[in-house]
């Protein structure tokens, strides 16, 4: 599957995990008692939603309406920056070091780890890192389950129609419908094997979000503002 065309190019938000980083360390040094925790959202999607667009949009009114600067994270970026070593331990490794959540988060999922998960292990110590300092946006990566944990953390979950969908992916990749479908049907399949194996749950369950929002009947910035809105209380 063409990956490029489907996550949005991960060179800024890189970027912003470093300016994200930077500021947090001189924040954490004028710091003389544990401030108030600062909101953590996740958003997960049906694979062909617009779950993309969404979280950049609630990232850029998050920023507007706190006046301090948020961070859109997703695999995507975990991925780059563990590519570049150095960054990966100037960065990542000094988010949340010895997070006495951890070890109690990772023991509530499944207990069929092995060593070829390890790297899933690592990379929910880095979402659990994101997520304790909060003005975060985690996209997928299990996010609403890693971090239900936190009181702080809001979790929101797109869904479609399965022809909202192909349409979607196939307008997207300039492909035809029915290629599409089949994109979408394994793509979702894996998507739900991956919950289940490495979390041992069912990321479909509504129970685990405070919003489910259907993409047929509600667009990208009509779902963006009402997240922003029930996060900072703001009427609508």
């Amino acid at each position: 599957m063409p990956d490029n065309l489907l996550i949005p190019s991960v060179d800024l938000r890189v970027g912003a995990l470093e300016e994200y980083n930077r500021t947090q360390k001189q924040k954490a040094m004028l710091r003389h008692k544990k401030p108030k925790p600062r909101p953590c959202v996740t958003i997960s999607r049906q694979f062909g939603c617009l779950g993309y667009p969404v979280a950049e949009r609630v990232c850029e009114l998050m920023s507007h309406k706190s006046g301090e600067p948020w961070l859109l994270i997703d695999r995507a970026v975990l991925d780059e920056v563990a590519k570049h070593h150095n960054i990966s331990k100037d960065i990542l490794e000094s988010l949340g070091e010895k997070n006495r959540l951890l070890d109690d988060i990772l023991a509530t999922f499944s207990p069929r780890w092995t060593h070829s998960q390890d790297c899933f292990r690592l990379l929910c110590k880095h979402v659990v890192s994101l997520a304790e300092q909060g003005n975060v946006i985690i996209m997928e990566l299990g996010g609403a389950i890693i971090t239900r944990h936190f009181e702080h953390s809001k979790h929101f979950r797109i869904y479609g129609s399965m022809d909202f969908k192909v349409r979607a992916i196939a307008q997207r990749l300039q492909i035809e419908y029915a290629a599409a479908e089949k994109m979408v049907i394994k793509q979702q399949k894996q998507r739900d094997a991956f919950t289940r194996d490495f979390l041992d749950q069912d990321d479909h369950n509504p129970a685990l979000y405070e919003l489910l929002f259907n993409n047929d009947r509600n667009s990208v910035e009509k779902i963006a503002t009402t997240i922003a809105a029930y996060i900072t209380d703001d009427p609508l």
